[in-house]
């Protein structure tokens, strides 16, 4: 089962693609798949009209594909959470999880443009693993517990303009991954229960030549971890997104240029799907 949001930005409408594959409108179900409709056992009354066939099948051909979450309060995002990530970074792996903030209005659809600052120089791309939480997460007992307050999974890419986040950043990583549209989100958001985030194959390509090819699997800090440690320091709402870290094999590592006007992004994760963005140089206001 896989949740989406189709139709214009900022006008989606929710849908759902069965287990055969067979898009379905989720309108009976929901408005939206948001923060209220994760905390309100969205997924599992999805599931109960699934049996019941009480969800029309739909005609989603040409539909521009939407972020899987609508309006996320907070994208909270952890750095250098691969090892090899970390070395290219000039940094050793952390000893506590990193954390930093993207503004939520930096989520777009998965095949939407990413737009370059005016003047920026150091645009990279980052394929990571995104995590939903779909309960309050409070003080949680253990990682164990995290279990329970995670929706389902997404792609992300983690956008970054690195003279930003490093040279003029003060200390702080934000100003550099909080650009518009620089978080790009989806296709799908796959249920929890049907996906183990240790095992999961992420690739990333820009202009059809291989970037990062990494697992989950090789994460500093596992899942339930990174949402058990966020749960101690913050309180995790429903919709809510966090970004887990990104592989070796990014710009920032000197091997590879930066992202330029006209470059085309490819970023897959095994099971959850795959975006495709072109980048163009935004316009001054």
């Amino acid at each position: 089962m896989e949740f989406m949001r189709l139709g214009p930005a900022g006008a989606e409408r929710p849908f759902v693609r069965d287990d055969a594959g067979v898009v379905r409108d989720l309108s009976p179900v929901a408005a939206d798949i948001d923060g209220a409709f994760l905390a309100a056992d969205g997924i599992a009354r999805t599931r109960a009209a699934l049996e019941e066939g009480a969800l029309p099948e739909a005609d989603a051909a040409g539909l521009r594909i939407g972020p899987p979450i609508a309006r996320p309060s907070a994208v909270v995002c952890i750095g250098m959470n691969y090892a090899a990530h970390a070395a290219e970074s000039g940094s050793a792996p952390p000893e506590h999880p990193v954390v930093f903030f993207k503004h939520p209005n930096t989520v777009v659809g998965p095949d939407d443009d990413v737009l370059l600052p005016p003047g920026a120089e150091k645009v990279d791309w980052e394929v990571e693993l995104a995590v939903v939480i779909g309960k309050p997460a409070r003080y949680l007992a253990s990682p164990e517990a995290a279990a329970d307050v995670i929706a389902g999974y997404t792609v992300s890419n983690d956008v970054s303009e690195r003279a930003y986040q490093l040279e003029v950043s003060g200390g702080q990583w934000s100003k550099g991954k909080c650009s518009e549209t620089f978080n790009p989100l989806g296709p799908v958001l796959v249920p929890a229960d049907e996906v183990d985030p240790q095992a999961l194959r992420l690739r990333s390509a820009v202009n059809g030549q291989p970037r990062q090819d990494s697992s989950t699997a090789d994460m500093v800090f596992p899942v339930l971890e990174l949402v058990w440690n966020l749960s101690q320091y913050m309180v995790l709402e429903p919709g809510d997104v966090v970004n887990t870290g990104t592989p070796q094999g990014v710009a920032l590592s000197g091997r590879f240029p930066y992202l330029a006007d006209g470059d085309v992004m490819d970023i897959e994760i095994e099971g959850l799907g795959a975006q495709r963005q072109s980048v163009r140089r935004a316009a001054r206001g």
